[in-house]
C-alpha cells in the first residue's frame, strides 16, 4: 500500500488526547446495513484515542466503543475464556505477541483478514505469523517493540554520569556486561538502583536468541536450554546490587518513575506513554539510541476479528482502518507504538517525530535505527507464555518477593515448566 505524505502528514495534525476506558457491547446490523457500534478491546495504551475512533464514527456513522484491559494478561485471560465460551469477545480483539501463537491454535474461531489490496502493508515477518497453515491471515499487524534504553539525566547527573543522549549511548554500548559494569559505577555514586526489573532485563536478554523457551519444532527447552540458566543466573547476580527489585505494572513499579527508584530501563517504543503517562511532572526522562548486545525487540500486537461476532464485515473494514498507516502514524506520536507498516519507514513524517517530554528526543529517528539494529527474533510457540510466565515468576520470588534463593526458585521453575507439559 502507498501513502502520500500529504495524507501522512495531515494524520498527525492537531491536539493528541489519551482514550478513555469505556464499555459497552456492539449493535447487531439491520439485515443488510451496518451497525450502530462496533467495540474494540486493547490492553495497556494502543494509542486509539477518543479524537482517532471519532473520525471513524464521521467517515462511517458507526460508533466505537474502546473496552481497555489493565494488562496484557488480564487480556489474554479474558479472550481465552471468552472464546472457549462461544460468545462474549468484542468485534475486534487485540492479542500480544508472546500469546499470539497460543491463539493461532484456534485459528478457526477466527475471521479470515486476507486482502490483496494489504498484501504489502507490513514488515513480512509481521504478516508471516499472522498466518495460519491453511494460508488465512487472521490478524492485522499493529506495531513492533525496537528497544532502546530509557535513562534519567538528573540521576546520571548526580552520579557523575554524561547526560547527553549521544555520549550514554556510547557508555552504555557493547554488550550486556558493559551494561552492567556501568551501572555497577552508577549505584556506587547514587541511592538510585541501575535498572527496574530483574524480569525486563531477563526477557530482554533471551529475546536475543532464536531458541529459548521453545525449539523450532514447539518442544519446550526452557529447563534443559543453557542460554537459559546462564541468563537467569547472570541477572539475578546483577540484581542483587542494581535492581530496584520491582515487579513491572505493580503500583510500586509505576511509582517508581516519578521518585527515582531507578536510572535505566529497557524501553521499545511503547513504554514511552507508560513513563510519560505515570511520571508526567517529571523533566529528566530522555532516550539512548543504543541497547545492550546490539538490538532486541519486545513486545508488538494484532488485531483480531473474531468469528463468533454479528458484525464480523464490518470489523474487519475497522481493523483495516487502524492499521493503516495514517492512524499507525498517529498511534506512534500518541504512545511511542513504532508501527509495523513498511511504508512509514522511510517517510519523513515518521524520522522527524520528537517527544517533548523525553528532552525533545527524536523518537521516530532512534527507533527506526532500533529496528534496523533487530537480527535476532526468539521462536515463540503455543506454549511460549506460560512458559515465560512460569520463569518470570522464578524471577520474581528472588528479585521482588525475596522468598527464595536463586538455586531453590529454579527448581519450582523446572517442576512448574513439568506441569505445563
Amino acid at each position: 500500500m502507498s501513502t502520500s505524505r500529504r495524507t501522512l502528514a495531515a494524520a498527525i495534525t492537531g491536539a493528541v488526547t489519551f482514550a478513555l476506558l469505556a464499555s459497552g457491547c456492539s449493535s447487531a446490523p439491520a439485515p443488510g446495513g451496518t451497525p450502530e457500534t462496533l467495540t474494540l478491546a486493547t490492553f495497556n495504551d494502543f494509542g486509539y484515542t477518543d479524537a482517532m475512533l471519532a473520525e471513524y464514527t464521521d467517515l462511517t456513522g458507526i460508533k466505537i466503543v474502546q473496552n481497555k484491559a489493565a494488562t496484557s494478561n488480564d487480556a489474554r485471560t479474558n479472550y481465552f475464556t471468552k472464546l472457549g465460551a462461544g460468545s462474549g469477545l468484542a468485534d475486534v480483539e487485540a492479542v500480544e505477541i508472546d500469546w499470539f501463537a497460543e491463539l493461532m491454535q484456534y485459528s478457526d474461531k477466527l475471521a479470515d483478514l486476507s486482502n490483496p489490496d494489504l498484501a504489502d502493508r507490513w514488515v513480512q515477518w509481521k504478516a508471516d505469523a499472522a498466518t495460519d497453515p491453511d494460508g488465512r491471515l487472521i490478524a492485522y499487524g499493529t506495531d513492533i517493540g525496537p528497544q532502546a534504553i530509557c535513562y534519567r539525566s538528573d540521576l546520571f547527573a548526580a552520579a557523575g554520569l554524561p547526560t547527553d543522549r549521544a555520549e550514554v549511548a556510547a557508555l552504555i554500548d557493547g554488550d550486556w556486561a558493559n551494561y552492567f559494569s556501568v551501572g555497577e559505577g552508577f549505584v556506587a555514586n547514587s541511592d538510585a538502583a541501575w535498572f527496574d526489573s530483574s524480569g525486563a532485563i531477563l526477557q530482554g536478554i533471551l529475546n536475543q536468541d532464536p531458541e529459548t523457551l521453545e525449539s523450532t519444532d514447539g518442544t519446550v527447552i526452557a529447563t534443559t536450554n543453557p542460554v537459559v540458566e546462564t541468563a537467569y543466573t547472570d541477572v539475578l547476580d546483577a540484581g542483587s546490587t542494581l535492581s530496584a527489585h520491582l515487579s513491572q505494572w505493580s503500583d510500586d513499579w509505576a511509582a517508581g518513575f516519578a521518585n527515582g527508584a531507578f536510572a535505566t530501563m529497557l524501553c521499545p517504543g511503547w513504554m514511552l506513554g507508560v513513563i510519560e503517562g505515570n511520571a508526567p511532572e517529571v523533566t529528566g526522562w530522555d532516550i539512548a539510541n543504543v541497547f545492550p548486545g546490539g538490538g532486541g525487540n519486545w513486545g508488538g500486537s494484532y488485531l483480531t476479528v473474531p468469528a463468533q461476532g454479528k458484525n464480523t464485515e464490518a470489523a474487519k473494514k475497522f481493523a483495516d482502518w487502524l492499521t493503516a498507516p495514517e492512524q499507525q502514524l498517529k498511534a506512534f506520536v500518541t504512545t511511542g507504538n513504532f508501527p509495523s507498516q513498511t511504508s512509514l519507514y522511510n517517510a519523513d513524517e515518521l524520522l522527524s517525530v520528537t517527544r517533548p517530554y523525553f528532552n525533545d528526543a527524536p523518537t521516530g529517528q532512534i527507533f527506526s535505527d532500533r529496528s534496523s539494529a533487530v537480527t535476532v527474533a526468539p521462536f515463540k510457540g503455543a506454549k511460549y507464555f506460560p512458559v515465560m510466565d512460569a520463569l518470570q515468576n522464578a524471577i520474581t520470588r528472588v528479585d521482588v518477593d525475596q522468598t527464595e534463593d536463586a538455586s531453590a526458585s529454579w527448581t519450582d521453575f523446572v517442576t512448574d515448566v513439568n506441569a505445563i507439559g
